[in-house]
């Protein structure tokens, strides 16, 4: 797979400033790093839910072993 190289960057950025302008590209950074952080911190939440879950399993796996 290829890597986004200079030119492709420089391409989108000439089409982040022709559709917002540079007096809201500030105001569009600032929405798209709030949006990523948000990504992040939901991917951890599942990551962390999933290792919950998986565990839980485990142990009523392990105690209903033992009950029989």
């Amino acid at each position: 797979m290829k890597s986004i190289g200079l030119p492709e960057i420089i391409l989108i950025l000439v089409i982040i400033f022709i559709f917002f302008g540079v007096g809201k590209l500030p105001q569009v950074g600032e929405a798209m790093g709030k949006a990523i952080r948000s990504f992040k911190r939901s991917q951890a939440g599942l990551d962390e839910e999933e290792t919950t879950s998986q565990d839980r399993v485990k142990k009523t796996t392990k105690s209903k072993k033992k009950n029989s």
